[in-house]
């Protein structure tokens, strides 16, 4: 990240066991620069595909596997849920883009459903995405929530990345475990974070103390913008606190996914999350 943005100022599911089908009569999964957002989720790689299909809340339409990923599936006794297709790896590789790591498993599914503001517990953490765009940054944000059993993840429609291809695969299975809220307006959203007794706090390099020193409590709300733009005005004036993270070395700049990752772990550490 930018010294701008974050420098100093100056489950499991049941199903069907896996068996070997014969051809499948349905249309191969849409390519991921090609996605809609009305339609399926793709999804690949073996965290990412086995954790969704764990996770009964996720709706499998479909599975491609090579072999040796259906035969490992057999040897861990993962179910695949729906009668998957065996194709070589060619045939992933020319439905995925080139640089994509599938491992032989690829997934065609149903979005998972988003909840409401009014849906969070009120305790823990929260993360607020203000327009990142990155699906590997806003992939790996969600990983660390994960790792932090961060309790949701509120993006906007729009300006944000879609929830599937090389988002997914970033975020290596944290899709199935870290609610992603998707709300119109950011700074309404705020406003009700706000109202439901949350502490929102932004972090910007102009923040006027550091994190590690400002009084937080649960429930709390991490904000965090773009790289290169950072947070937007409306947004830095909707948050209770502006912040900042004080770093002692040479490099002042963070990238956003490892700002996310410094701020959640002084979030909790101060709120005594860590002990839990």
């Amino acid at each position: 990240m930018n010294d701008r943005k974050f420098g100093p100022k100056g489950r499991r599911g049941g199903g069907k066991p896996f068996k070997k089908p014969g051809k499948s009569a349905g249309r191969p999964p849409r390519r991921e620069r090609d996605s809609d957002p009305d339609g399926p989720v793709i999804l690949y790689g073996w965290h990412t595909v086995t954790m969704a299909l764990a996770n009964p809340a996720r709706q499998i339409r479909k599975l491609t596997l090579t072999e040796n990923a259906a035969r490992r599936l057999a040897d861990e006794n993962i179910e695949t849920r729906v009668p998957p297709e065996i194709v070589r790896p060619q045939e992933i590789d020319r439905l995925l883009s080139p640089d994509a790591v599938h491992q032989g498993l690829l997934a065609e599914a149903d979005p998972l459903p988003s909840p409401d503001i009014d849906d969070l517990q009120l305790e823990g953490m929260v993360l607020v995405l203000d327009q990142i765009t990155d699906p590997h940054n806003v992939g790996a944000i969600l990983r660390s929530a994960a790792a932090f059993a961060v309790k949701a993840v509120v993006t906007t429609a729009r300006h944000s990345p879609e929830a599937t291809g090389v988002l997914a695969k970033a975020a290596s299975g944290a899709l199935e475990l870290v609610p992603v809220v998707t709300v119109p307006n950011l700074a309404r959203a705020l406003t009700e974070l706000n109202e439901r007794g949350f502490l929102t706090v932004g972090l910007d390099s102009e923040g006027g103390e550091d994190l590690s020193e400002v009084p937080l409590r649960e429930p709390l709300a991490l904000v965090l913008g773009a790289e290169g733009k950072g947070l937007r005005q409306l947004t830095r004036e909707t948050c209770s606190i502006v912040a900042r993270l004080d770093m002692p070395g040479e490099i002042k700049s963070l990238n956003v996914s490892n700002a996310a990752v410094l701020s959640l772990y002084v979030g909790a550490s101060r709120l005594g999350l860590m002990k839990r």
